[in-house]
């Protein structure tokens, strides 16, 4: 199996996961204060999920694409998104590059505040990075 098709089987999974975890929080409020242990887990599952298959689609599956597509590629981060616009593997180089800040973001400690803002963006930008099922 080539490193491209492994790529895209572990995108797929993830994408999997992350879709399970979407759905459980598609409808929650994100304006509360307090959240409970069992919602904190399921948010912060989310935001973990949303982070790592983020991770895999622009680090390992595009990348792939890209050394496929130019085995000479060795752009950065901006350049590869900027090439995956270029060629339709995904819709917005500038919304991909916010993505791929909000997976740092997610990596600190923040106030219930911004928590909840954060998660409230990880949830509106989850279907943009469902748009990778189509490159698996």
């Amino acid at each position: 199996m080539s490193l491209l098709e492994k790529n895209k089987q572990d995108v797929g999974r993830a994408l999997q996961h992350l879709d399970y975890s979407y759905k459980k929080i598609l409808g929650w409020d994100f304006s509360r204060k307090n959240w409970s242990e069992e919602e904190l887990e399921v948010l912060e599952g989310f935001s973990s999920r949303f982070a790592r298959t983020s991770d895999l689609v622009v680090s390992r599956l595009l990348r792939s694409l890209a050394l496929a597509a130019d085995p000479a590629f060795r752009g950065s981060l901006i350049d590869l998104l900027n090439l995956a616009e270029k060629f339709g593997w995904i819709s917005s180089a500038k919304t991909w590059y916010r993505i791929r800040e909000l997976r740092n973001v997610a990596a600190h400690e923040y106030s219930t505040d911004d928590f909840n803002k954060l998660l409230e963006e990880l949830r509106q930008l989850t279907p943009v990075v469902f748009e990778a099922k189509k490159l698996v």
